[in-house]
């Protein structure tokens, strides 16, 4: 499935936010030749189960403009890149404890001249900035994940949600959510996008 996928469901883009994301495809594509970044069998469905995999968080939130987040155990670059070119006016730290992956990130965002992403090669725990929101895609349960990521969330909170994590994860979370006892939103993808990739895909977000 191509970039019109994501036209389909993020119809007022801008001619840049167009262009950037349309380029995306071929930039991974010549990246992954030389470092698996991406597994050959998702590059076919690259749009689908990347990019717009990490645009869920965009129809659960829309950041305001100097939101600052922090994507943890970002890989290649999702779900940073893809809400970075989203959001231009939030600020993006896109952190992996693989310095490979965080080169292609730099590559990527230089290719794109995304001015809002700094990426970092370090591991969770180290991490010791502030934010809003820490986003990630299914790194590990959980309760560990947030004990790796309490330290770096804000107090004061500039956007309709309160501060805290939204994780993009998969499948049946019921003993995974009643192990944290923190107040969370389940968000189906599903709800928003009708292809079957997204029938067991959530955004959880947990108030921190």
């Amino acid at each position: 499935m191509a970039y019109q996928l994501i036209e389909k469901y993020f119809p007022g883009l801008t001619a840049t936010q167009k262009s950037q994301l349309e380029a995306l495809e071929g930039i991974y594509s010549d990246w992954n030749a030389k470092i698996n970044v991406i597994s050959r069998k998702d590059m076919d469905h690259f749009y689908e189960r990347h990019v717009l995999h990490s645009l869920g968080i965009a129809k659960v939130i829309q950041f305001t403009p100097g939101t600052q987040v922090l994507d943890i155990g970002t890989g290649g670059g999702f779900p940073g890149i893809p809400l970075a070119i989203l959001f231009p006016d939030t600020d993006f730290h896109l952190v992996d404890s693989i310095g490979k992956k965080i080169r292609v990130v730099n590559e990527v965002a230089e290719a794109l001249s995304l001015e809002n992403v700094e990426a970092e090669q370090i591991r969770a725990e180290q991490v010791r900035g502030k934010y809003d929101f820490v986003v990630s895609r299914a790194v590990t349960r959980m309760k560990p994940f947030l004990q790796w990521i309490r330290k770096n969330i804000g107090a004061e909170s500039v956007n309709h949600l309160p501060n805290g994590v939204l994780y993009l994860k998969g499948g049946d979370l019921s003993a995974e959510l009643n192990e944290i006892r923190r107040p969370h939103t389940i968000y189906p993808l599903s709800g928003w996008f009708e292809e079957e990739f997204f029938e067991t895909k959530v955004v959880v977000h947990v108030e921190m």
